[in-house]
């Protein structure tokens, strides 16, 4: 669904490091590996995380596409190395190994274990839990990074905050720049802005830990700044919205989406869901915001507002039951070390998917080989 950019990751969870190419960005834009370390240690924060996040300790290493801190508008390329890979050096070498490996034989229920089994006829799950791992969405805030730097070039700004885990709620409403937003959910270990919630959210992460259990939930993602007419309402693939969709449930265990009031504008009568129109100070404005920015599949100038659903993490302490695909047996699916909630890791996630997702769309719209360039094209004839 992207027009303008093409981004590829590579490489296991466990393996040597993580590849990424981001092709298509224009030329001179400022990025540095500090701003994007930052997003990375971002994305390792959040009560629930596994004893991963103890060894990892990740960092970008910018391999081409940049000089003198500036893109050159050629393929951008990082690599980020996996530290806990000594440890994994004979399990995921590139090259055969004379040590007897045991692979893994029982498939975990929610996993893509089974089905990619089958899919790549494998005798050994390691090869498709590896690569399904969200170890690899790391990459994907790497590469989402450089395009959040082009998007507060030009004042499109990117937020979010958990507002659910489990069945524990932040029912509060807030009016916060995305800027104000993730500096507040970042002080907290959930992402959440109520403390109250929050107590209760540590608290039932807490027990599904105790019992071996996960928990999943929802967030919210919110950009600001975003002009009149990204997306077209001409071709179904065309669609903001529809663009948007793809990248966030490319996701792992991304399971619903949102758009502004979403499902709960089914259960409403029009007239109190859609966004009355005023005109002051000359610009057109709303009185509310019920479409999240975005009508006929093109953004309105209104801030852009996803709710994002995540399931509970498929890889539990204490295992479901299973079939091991070698001897057909009963028995407890497979073990692999694990977090027990990972929603406020996977909001930062979003955050880059719809950084990219965005400039993608501006790319497609104002045009541009270089930041000079797409800044006079959007002066010329962004509206808002």
């Amino acid at each position: 669904m992207l027009k303008r950019l093409q981004f590829l990751t590579s490489g296991e969870s466990h393996g040597k490091g993580l590849l990424g190419i981001l092709d298509g960005l224009p030329a001179g834009i400022e990025i540095s590996e500090k701003y994007i370390n930052h997003q990375l240690k971002r994305r390792q924060m959040g009560h629930g995380r596994g004893g991963r996040m103890k060894i990892e300790k990740d960092q970008a290493q910018i391999l081409g596409g940049v000089r003198h801190g500036k893109t050159l508008g050629s393929p951008l390329g990082i690599l980020i190395d996996n530290l806990d890979w000594k440890n994994w050096t004979n399990k995921m070498s590139v090259e055969p190994v004379n040590e007897k490996i045991n692979p893994v034989t029982l498939p975990r229920p929610g996993h893509a274990d089974l089905a990619g089994v089958h899919k790549y006829e494998f005798d050994d799950i390691r090869n498709v839990l590896e690569r399904s791992s969200a170890r690899e969405t790391t990459m994907r805030v790497a590469l989402g990074s450089v395009c959040r730097k082009l998007l507060e070039e030009i004042g499109i700004h990117i937020g979010s905050r958990v507002v659910q885990i489990h069945d524990v709620k932040d029912e509060l409403k807030y009016k916060l720049s995305p800027k104000v937003m993730n500096e507040t959910a970042d002080e907290s270990p959930v992402r959440c802005l109520d403390k109250s919630a929050e107590k209760e959210m540590v608290a039932i992460i807490d027990k599904a830990k105790k019992a071996g259990d996960s928990v999943g939930g929802i967030f919210e993602v919110t950009a600001t700044g975003v002009p009149y007419g990204l997306g077209s309402y001409s071709q179904w693939n065309n669609k903001l919205q529809a663009r948007i969709s793809t990248m966030m449930m490319s996701i792992n265990a991304f399971k619903g989406i949102e758009i502004g009031s979403g499902f709960k504008s089914a259960s409403e009568f029009g007239s109190k869901v859609h966004d009355e129109i005023g005109y002051e100070n000359g610009k057109f404005t709303r009185y509310t915001n019920n479409a999240g920015g975005i009508e006929g599949g093109m953004s309105n100038a209104q801030p852009i507002v996803i709710w994002m659903s995540m399931k509970p993490i498929s890889t539990l302490i204490k295992p479901l039951r299973s079939v091991d695909i070698a001897t057909l047996e009963e028995k407890e699916a497979h073990k692999e070390r694990t977090d027990s909630c990972a929603v406020p890791a996977a909001s930062v996630v979003s955050e880059s998917m719809l950084c990219i997702t965005l400039v993608d769309a501006l790319l497609e719209k104002f045009g541009g080989d270089s930041m000079n360039q797409l800044k006079s094209h959007m002066k010329s004839s962004a509206k808002y």
